[in-house]
Formats: structure tokens, sequence, C-alpha cells
């Protein structure tokens, strides 16, 4: 099977290290020469340093021939790698090349909602095609889960879930991914894996602050539950089915992000608690944390629904407004009493 991995950051990296040892694997980035160090070197030195990566992974500079190594696969599969500010563009790249006879179908990595119109992956993904007059008929679909990409460069167990427009697209990622010790669990709900993918970066900032502050392990598993709460109800609203979110792609993804140390969003919660500004977070940490681009889009939804997620206001508070992670703690622990439920 031929596989094309656009996006040689960590994830893109690690997962087109573990498909290569069991299918025909290109990796392309948009820096050749980190490109050319990575195929010399068999490690990623820049997102995965001192792990070595399958013998039997390309590394491929040129665009147009990554992307035409799996279309020339009747089986093959497109997987974009990159940040949701890029998946736009990838997108329309793709689209516009020249399309075999029977087009490959593309999944994506990213998590989080687009800055400027709040739109889902999956609606970005469908305006680009629609827009390009003669674009090639994609399938599509996303995939997610609890998953850091270091564990899963080392080779370390994981389980995932893929979404797509088409049983093909989870088939197809069930093919290309589940071996070895990574397990593809397919979904037929996209809108609420998406949205599980999305907002369990900004509880993780959350929880992140709150480990930061030194609360303790008692309010660590409150946010993460009233979180998963916020969640469920934002995904509802938006289309998703409430299982999903008992699901890998829900509280499986969550409870990694909010407690596992690997976590950037995590570690933006515990450096904001410690005083530091987002400015000097964001310079130190060297890696995109989703949380931060995504949470204004995911608290501008919940306004525009009708949902009330106050954990995620608060984040927005300490992020964009100035206000002290340990005020808004304060002020989430004058919350009026209330019923537990996942929808209220």
């Amino acid at each position: 099977m031929k596989i094309t991995i656009l996006g040689a950051g960590a994830w893109g990296t690690a997962l087109a290290s573990h498909a290569a040892t069991a299918h025909d694997v290109v990796l392309w980035g948009r820096n050749a020469g980190d490109l050319a160090a990575m195929a010399a070197s068999g490690i990623n030195a820049g997102y995965l340093p001192g792990i070595s990566l399958s013998p039997k992974l390309v590394c491929e500079p040129d665009f147009t021939r990554a992307v035409a190594h799996a279309a020339s696969d009747p089986d093959g599969l497109i997987v974009v790698a990159t940040p949701v500010s890029g998946l736009r563009e990838t997108t329309r790249r793709i689209a516009t090349l020249a399309a075999p006879a029977a087009p490959v179908p593309m999944l994506w990595l990213c998590k989080g909602f687009e800055a400027e119109t709040h739109a889902m992956p999956h609606q970005m993904v469908r305006e680009e095609l629609d827009a390009i007059a003669g674009a090639v008929a994609l399938d599509y679909g996303v995939l997610t889960g609890p998953s850091f990409a270091r564990e899963v460069a080392q080779g370390l167990p994981c389980a995932l879930t893929v979404a797509g427009t088409s049983p093909m697209v989870g088939e197809r990622a069930q093919a290309a991914f589940h071996h070895r010790a990574m397990r593809i669990y397919r979904s037929e709900d996209l809108i609420g894996v998406e949205v599980g993918g999305a907002v369990k970066n900004v509880l993780a900032i959350a929880t992140g602050a709150s480990d930061g502050l030194g609360l303790g392990l008692n309010a660590r598993a409150a946010l993460v539950t009233r979180g998963l709460a916020e969640m469920t109800r934002l995904g509802i609203a938006l289309g998703g089915r409430l299982d999903t979110f008992m699901g890998l792609a829900g509280v499986g993804d969550l409870i990694l992000t909010a407690t596992g140390d690997l976590s950037r969003n995590r570690k933006v919660g515990m450096q904001l608690a410690s005083g530091k500004t987002l400015t000097q977070i964001l310079a130190d940490l060297g890696h995109v944390a989703e949380g931060v681009r995504c949470a204004q889009a995911v608290n501008s939804l919940a306004a525009r629904h009708g949902v009330d997620m106050p954990i995620t206001r608060a984040v927005c508070a300490v992020l964009f407004e100035g206000l002290g992670a340990a005020d808004a703690v304060a002020q989430l622990l004058q919350r009026d009493a209330r019923d537990e439920s996942p929808l209220h």
C-alpha cells in the first residue's frame, strides 16, 4: 500500500515511521534541508530527537511527487499532518493536481477549529473542494484520539479513531495503520470526533493551570469530568453523538492531554499558573499548542449555540483578557449549585 504523509512535524513523522514498517511510505515537509538531514540520520532531530525512524521511510521534498506516490496506487492514502491553519492550502494543492482515475482518500491529523471562521476541519475541506472547478472528488476524514507522537514513534501501544465521509475511508486507515502496537477504530460521527479533538486541548490548558497552582488531584479530577460535560454539550449542539464523547476521541483524548506530561496544552496551563505571559510561553514552547489557537473559537461557538462552558470561558479570560489563573479558579468555585449531567 502506498501512503503519502504531508507534514514532517512530530505527529506526521511518527505516523509515517509507524506505517513504513508495513507499507511503502513517503514523507513530505516544507523544509527540504530538514528532510535531507532526516533522511541521512534516520532521526527527526527537531521534533523527535533521539528516536530512530523506520529505515524504510522515504523523505520527499517535492510536493507534487509526494502526492503522486499515493495517487499512483488505487488502494493508496494521503495524510495531511499540518496544523489546522495549513489544512485549506494543503487541500487546495492536492485537489488541483492531476487526478488518477480513482482518487485516493485523504485523512488529516489536525485538531481544532479555524480561527477566523470557526469552521471544523471537514467543513474547511468541503469548502475548498467545492470552490475548485474540476477538483478531484475526494473521500476524506480525520484520524484522532489519545496519542503522543513521541510514544508512537517509540512503538508504544496506542488506539485511535477514524471517521470519514464513507466507510472506505475508515477501511483504508485501518489497512494503513492497524498493525504492530497501533489499533484503529472506525466511527461514523465525523462531527463528534472533530469536536472532541478540538475541545480537549482547551480543557487541558485549564487542567494544567490547576496542577500548576497546586490545587491537587481532586481538583484535577473535577476539571476533567466537568470539562467532558462541556465538550459533550457543545458536540451535541453541533451535531455530534453522545456516545462519541465516551470513547477514544472524547474522554480518552481528554484524559491523555489533560494529565500527560508530554502535552503541550497542559504545559501552557502550568506555565500560566507560574505567572508567565502567553507570549513568553509560546516562544519557549517551540511547537504548536492548538488549544490556544482554538479557545476563542470554542468559546464563540458555545455562545452562538447557547451552550454553557464555564471552564472554556475561564481559559479564554486567562489567555486573552489578563485574568490571573488563581482568580479564574476562584470564579469557578463561586458558581451556583446544580444537578450533575453531561447535558446541563
